[in-house]
């Protein structure tokens, strides 16, 4: 079946780096659009990274640029972001998210709004000292 599993949430302190792992089974996410999205006690759920595959076209949010980056690692059928000079408001839910090539959108459509066919179960970034 289709899944996407994800890992390396935890406990950070401000400025401290983590980087998330996001496991695909079932398809190959090197053909799919990818994201992160996240979200946060009582606000709605946000688009921190998108790319799109036919071009490898890449945004990020205003809030997160210079500070995350987003890959994947095709041979491990693996999407990752990486997330540097953490602060408290970096804290929420991340999920990943995968969404089929086509029809072409934009990745700051696909962030902004939250369009994706798979995600996965959510993992919990807290930071805080």
């Amino acid at each position: 079946q289709v899944r996407l599993v994800e890992s390396g949430g935890a406990l950070v302190q401000p400025g401290g780096s983590l980087r998330l792992s996001c496991t695909a089974s079932g398809f190959t996410l090197e053909i799919y659009d990818i994201g992160w999205f996240r979200q946060a006690p009582g606000k709605e759920r946000e688009g921190v990274s998108c790319r799109r595959q036919s071009d490898g076209d890449t945004y990020y949010a205003d809030s997160v640029k210079g500070r995350f980056t987003i890959s994947r690692d095709n041979a491990k059928n693996t999407l990752y972001l990486q997330m540097n000079s953490l602060k408290p408001e970096d804290t929420a839910v991340y999920y990943c998210a995968a969404r089929q090539r086509r029809p072409i959108i934009t990745p700051q459509a696909m962030c902004i709004t939250s369009r994706s066919d798979y995600w996965g179960q959510g993992t919990q970034v807290t930071v805080s000292s």
